[in-house]
């Protein structure tokens, strides 16, 4: 048994103290896990948008200090009371949503939504007590999505964390524990695509690569990237993308345009962008009959959907998805093995690597557009 069971572990986290200030390498105290908690040695963690979105603090209720991350591997130092599906030193992703076991939403093979564990952006406490399992000089600092893995070691609940292969390369499958399994899922899960059909991606970013290839993967044979930045088209070849369309170039609105590409329009359509015109297109552009489109973008809140009745009428189907219809701990260790298998590609998502000491580098790289995944080496 670790020295450190149940004892404080001292480390180093990145705290975010303000918002769009770089974050500040600093010792922490790390709380043992309580009933129903897991702590964590991160091994390996990348930067995601999300945590982006919510360090800039623009759009929604600023919580500082902070710590910041959630796509991350490491490996189970200690587990609390009650824990039974993990025992320390499992290998382990760490995921923003969770799975109870218990409730409605984790007893059916439709949803995976838990009522108790689903994504919180708001919450900087445990669900246990309301308290954190961080703090410096006696003073809290606040969790994010229930994971915050920009720390050499975190408490997250059991209900989100993944037991994946031990055989597994945490410096790889870090990147599983959210934006690939949103896109990947959005497709192979959602919108189902058949051997040599037609599909529209829209939005190139590292969630409409990640459908890309689960297009690639299923067998499409006309996979069309929709975005407004023409050079990303290049890249997202390596994801089977083989049609590039920037709305930018073409005075009539993208729908039609796609439709007048594919007789009609398309079998299937995902949209990863998060904009309501993009969301509207994608359904639009799917063919009457048997058309789908997946929603999978974060939208503004007081964006309003608006389409004719026709177009539902006319049998296009209009589906959403959440975290790619993902159960994270009944589902992601086979995501991890079709990895394992070479059949999914997660190697190319990667484009950047740095130290835990560069950290900030991980953030302009993503606000300059240079990278798709950033991996950040955790314990260097």
């Amino acid at each position: 048994m670790s020295a450190t069971v149940g004892q404080i572990i001292k480390c180093k986290a990145a705290i975010a103290w303000e918002a769009g200030k770089p974050l500040v390498i600093e010792e922490v105290e790390v709380a043992p896990p309580k009933a129903g908690e897991v702590r964590l040695k991160i091994l390996y963690t990348s930067l995601c948008h999300t945590d982006v979105y919510f360090w800039e603090a623009k759009g929604q209720t600023p919580l500082f200090p902070r710590i910041f991350g959630h796509e991350a591997s490491g490996i189970v130092e200690s587990i609390g009371e009650g824990v039974t599906h993990l025992q320390p030193g499992d290998h382990a992703l760490p995921v923003f949503t969770g799975e109870c076991g218990e409730c409605a939403h984790c007893k059916s093979e439709e949803s995976n939504m838990c009522e108790l564990l689903r994504i919180n952006t708001d919450r900087g406490v445990m669900i246990n007590d309301g308290q954190s399992r961080f703090s410096k000089n006696g003073k809290p600092i606040y969790h994010f999505l229930g994971t915050s893995t920009f720390s050499e070691y975190t408490v997250v609940h059991a209900g989100c964390v993944a037991k994946i292969n031990p055989a597994a390369p945490l410096d790889k499958s870090c990147v599983l524990s959210c934006g690939i399994c949103t896109g990947f899922g959005a497709t192979v899960n959602v919108a189902k695509p058949k051997p040599g059909s037609s599909i529209a991606i829209f939005g190139l970013g590292a969630v409409g690569l990640a459908a890309a290839e689960g297009a690639r993967i299923s067998g499409a044979s006309r996979i069309i990237g929709i975005d407004l930045v023409s050079s990303r088209f290049e890249e997202a070849k390596k994801f089977g993308v083989n049609e590039f369309v920037n709305p930018k170039d073409h005075d009539k609105p993208i729908q039609q345009v796609i439709a007048e590409m594919t007789n009609g329009g398309v079998d299937r359509a995902v949209e990863c962008t998060g904009s309501i015109q993009a969301m509207i297109s994608a359904f639009e552009c799917v063919h009457d009959g048997w058309g789908l489109a997946v929603l999978v973008g974060v939208p503004s809140k007081d964006d309003a959907f608006k389409t004719a009745p026709i177009n539902f009428l006319n049998e296009r189907t209009l589906k959403g998805t959440f975290y790619g219809n993902y159960k994270p701990r009944t589902d992601l260790p086979s995501v991890v093995e079709k990895y394992m298998s070479g059949e999914l590609e997660v190697d190319k998502f990667i484009t950047h690597s740095v130290p835990f000491s560069e950290i900030n580098k991980a953030f302009e790289y993503m606000l300059k557009g240079q990278s798709i995944r950033c991996i950040i080496r955790m314990q260097e």
